[in-house]
């Protein structure tokens, strides 16, 4: 047994009876899609303020996928409508996860591109930057590019790129050259992690 409270358009409150004389409270909101966009070797991200933190936070392209909408639809059409830039092919999925599945129901549906153009100017107090992944790395670490699940899509697209780097590289025991091997690939990347905390 469950009441489903309406907050707003598309946002609901539901109260679920969950133990003995206890209800479980969550929110039922709709899913949303990310998009990364990726120029001349830089990142394409976007800062305004969340009122929920009060703050100004780093972020990219991202919203509501609506109902009846392709989530690769969304990532492309919130890139336009925030940045003023269009991509020029169909975004590639990354990974699709839930937020925050002890609090919410909605999923984030991540992609990456790598060919964009700019088509007209970007949405009111929306800013844009370009980044190199370095710079993100630092803004992560300062707090300010702070949104859990674009950490996530971020990270995800940055295993991708380690895992083609290693595509030939040299296996550690035996220093024959291997194809996609995952336990190198695991190495350089924990390595990786391993020193930027270390020089942190």
């Amino acid at each position: 047994m469950k009441k489903k409270i309406k907050l707003y358009s598309r946002i609901f409150l539901i109260n679920k009876k969950y133990k003995k004389n206890e209800l479980y409270h969550y929110l039922d909101l709709p899913d949303v899609a990310i998009l990364i966009p990726i120029i001349n070797k830089k990142f394409l991200i976007v800062s305004q303020k969340r009122e929920p933190i009060n703050k100004v936070n780093f972020e990219f392209p991202c919203g509501w996928v609506d109902l009846g909408e392709k989530p690769e639809k969304s990532a492309t059409r919130e890139l336009l409508e925030e940045t003023g830039y269009q991509s020029l092919i169909k975004p590639k999925k990354l990974i699709k996860f839930y937020e925050e599945p002890g609090r919410m129901n909605s999923q984030a549906h991540c992609f990456f591109t790598k060919k964009i153009i700019k088509i007209k100017r970007s949405e009111k107090g929306i800013k844009i930057f370009f980044f190199t992944k370095n710079q993100i790395i630092d803004l992560i670490k300062k707090n300010k590019f702070n949104n859990g699940t674009h950490i996530a899509a971020f990270y995800k697209y940055l295993s991708l790129n380690i895992i083609n780097s290693s595509k030939y590289s040299k296996n550690w025991y035996g220093n024959k050259k291997v194809k996609n091997n995952f336990s190198i690939s695991l190495f350089f990347a924990l390595n990786k992690k391993f020193i930027a905390y270390k020089n942190a």
